[in-house]
């Protein structure tokens, strides 16, 4: 049915509309290397990578994938994080990447969880690289938790004090914890505190943007 659907409306790139493909060519340079970045909560605790600024083809990608409904840009989103993950300075045999947990309301609204899926399209990457890798969905919200978006650095904190848990069950020695957006860096030093504490190390954050 969705090979049907394609062939009578083909795909449209999410930034610029050009017809052939979910993302086009052009549009996908918008993810780069990795580059780390520095905020406030994450500083001494776990280096922090984005593969673009949160602007322009990249904003424009990631409002679409997570807002609009444009799920087929999955697989261009995890191959960028793919083609990025095996340059991190600190190598590993094989990666075990832990997304960052969306509240249950959004990940309704989105057709389930987002950073999830982005992981899972990574680790098809990667295995046509002949790399292992795997998704380990170990972090879980709980029930009040309230959207992000305009809160400070100190309201993001607060909101997510104590509101993170580790979801029962085996749990990896080493993770990379992957992200949409890095804004204050809040939500990623709170992951990372609960894995550290938990016996998990933390070896890296990437997200697709930094915002700021």
């Amino acid at each position: 049915m969705n090979k049907l659907l394609d062939l009578l409306i083909p795909a449209r790139c999410a930034s610029c509309g050009a017809p052939g493909a979910p993302c086009c060519a052009t549009c996908q340079t918008a993810w780069g290397s990795l580059s780390e970045i520095t905020r406030a909560p994450t500083a001494g605790r776990v280096p922090v990578y984005a593969l673009a600024r949160y602007a322009d083809d990249a904003r424009r990608l990631i409002l679409a994938y997570k807002e609009r409904g444009r799920r087929d840009l999955a697989p261009s989103l995890g191959r960028a994080v793919a083609e990025a993950l095996v340059h991190l300075p600190e190598p590993a045999a094989d990666f075990c990447l832990v997304p960052v947990p969306s509240r249950r309301h959004a990940s309704r609204v989105r057709g389930g969880p987002h950073v999830r899926r982005l992981a899972e399209e990574c680790v098809k990457a990667l295995a046509d690289k002949g790399r292992p890798a795997t998704v380990a969905p170990i972090l879980a919200l709980r029930p009040g938790v309230r959207d992000a978006a305009g809160l400070t650095r100190a309201e993001r904190a607060v909101n997510l004090d104590g509101r993170i848990r580790l979801v029962p069950g085996e749990h990896p020695e080493r993770v990379v914890l992957l992200d949409d957006v890095i804004t204050t860096g809040a939500t990623a030093a709170a992951c990372a505190r609960l894995l550290d504490i938990s016996g998990i190390h933390v070896s890296a954050v990437i997200a697709l943007a930094a915002a700021g």
